[in-house]
């Protein structure tokens, strides 16, 4: 992965932020955020909404509705609708898509069953998939991008390929901050917070969304499911969807959200898919942009 060297050294705020993150009870106050995004705050709510959009610079009239006023809850707001043409997939059904709105965190390949966390860190593909070795094993050389969902972003989470689901784990653990300030100070920090892995099949092959929980995300939420989290727990759980009439989807169907925001990773096996050579860490990409395209022969 060409990627030896050491992370740069934190300045005294991350390093301050990043210690606070250890002490704070994380999923208590993640709790209490739950509870306050579902509060009827009446009144007071659409102006709490004006507010947050003018901090985060977030464009309301891409949304189905764009009036604060129409929301009941901040949650509401926060996994809004867009308009029906906000998001436009590309056409090229050989296009792999992103599944969200997002900043590129990372994009490559898994060597060694190692991916990239930021520079000079690194976690393993057997850490991040709750120790399952033949999950593991079937994506290890494959193609990882990892995608950074900040206040700002549309919410909800968009299948990347057509796909009928095949298994679904939720990985407990903890809910540091994926900011980039966290995700530079923090080691295995995509491997230690708690997670819903998702496993897809398609006429190409799987692939696996990764659903990275955080600090204040109140809940992780499927369309056939629903709430993964919470309640929280602390052991691995596993459903299988062996059969025909398990959940399909088309391109880019909505398939999960954050009720607040976090990280997807998508994972992709070998020899099946590359990345577009123009997408870059650090660059923007909505969600139904090409991301990546399918091999050729790979049906």
């Amino acid at each position: 992965m060409n990627n030896t060297t050491s992370p740069p050294s934190p300045n005294w705020r991350e390093r301050l932020f990043i210690a606070l993150q250890y002490l704070l009870p994380q999923h208590l106050l993640s709790a209490l955020m739950w509870r306050f995004t579902r509060a009827r705050l009446g009144f007071i709510l659409p102006s709490f909404i004006r507010l947050f959009v003018k901090h985060f610079a977030v464009n309301l009239d891409e949304a189905a509705e764009p009036s604060p006023a129409a929301y009941s809850t901040f949650n509401a707001f926060f996994t809004r609708a867009l308009r029906f043409d906000a998001r436009p997939i590309a056409a090229d059904p050989q296009t792999i898509i992103s599944p969200v709105d997002a900043v590129i965190s990372q994009i490559g390949t898994i060597e060694n069953g190692q991916l990239i966390q930021a520079k000079g860190r690194q976690f393993t593909l057997t850490e991040l998939l709750g120790g399952a070795p033949d999950l593991a094993q079937l994506f290890d050389g494959g193609l990882f991008a990892t995608l950074y969902l900040s206040p700002r972003d549309y919410h909800r989470i968009h299948t990347p390929a057509a796909g009928q689901l095949r298994s679904m784990l939720y990985i407990p653990g903890r809910l540091f901050s994926v900011n980039p300030a966290t995700v530079r100070g923090v080691p295995n920090l995509f491997a230690r917070n708690e997670r819903v892995i998702c496993v897809f099949n398609n006429e190409h092959s799987p692939f696996v969304l990764v659903l990275v929980g955080a600090i204040f995300v109140g809940s992780i939420e499927t369309t056939w499911a629903g709430e993964i989290t919470p309640p929280r727990g602390t052991v691995i759980r596993r459903d299988d969807y062996p059969n025909d009439d398990a959940p399909t989807f088309a391109r880019g169907a909505e398939c999960a959200r954050f009720n607040m925001g976090s990280t997807v990773l998508v994972l992709l096996p070998p020899g099946r898919a590359q990345w577009l050579a123009d997408k870059q860490p650090n660059d923007r990409i909505q969600c139904g942009a090409a991301l990546g395209q399918w091999q050729s022969g790979t049906g």
